[in-house]
């Protein structure tokens, strides 16, 4: 197929591609341009060139969307196998697993509070930068992660002004 076959093909049919598969996955314009790579790379033009792109369009969105699924399934399984977030200690009255498994729970924009207040030192002003939000609202997010910790957990944190 030549060059301007394949362009007339993209302008009229293209966007079309892209919302048909946009309902099956997220890369809709990555699916779509790999089936007018393929296409190009027929040794033969198909008989209906737009029917063929259509097949290769819904296969290719429904394959990449399984491989993003099974790639959420894997990240997510790694990540939890992952290094514990507290090491358990004979004397700690909180369950390091529980406390780990709520902590994941959070929001993110929670977590991320959390753990850079606590672990990380940081002062309000210094997360309210990373996040890109007020110290205020990261305020507010810390006490509103703390009180579903604390919920989740079924523990009384002793309140500290420096944790």
């Amino acid at each position: 197929m030549d060059a301007d076959s394949l362009s007339r093909l993209l302008d009229r049919h293209g966007p079309a591609l892209v919302l048909y598969a946009r309902q099956w996955c997220a890369s809709p314009e990555d699916v779509v341009q790999e089936a007018f790579v393929r296409l190009a790379g027929q040794p033969e033009q198909p008989d209906d060139p737009v029917g063929w792109l259509y097949r290769v369009v819904r296969n290719g969105a429904i394959n990449a969307a399984r491989s993003a699924g099974r790639r959420a399934r894997r990240e997510a399984t790694v990540a939890w196998h992952g290094e514990p977030w507290f090491l358990p200690s004979p004397e700690d009255r909180l369950d390091a697993a529980a406390a780990a498994e709520a902590l994941a729970g959070l929001p993110i924009h929670e977590r991320e509070t959390i753990v850079a207040r606590l672990w990380g030192g940081l002062a309000f002003d210094q997360i309210a930068q990373l996040a890109g939000s007020s110290t205020s609202t990261v305020h507010r997010w810390y006490q509103q992660g703390l009180k579903t910790l604390r919920e989740r957990l079924g523990a009384a944190c002793r309140a500290t002004k420096n944790p």
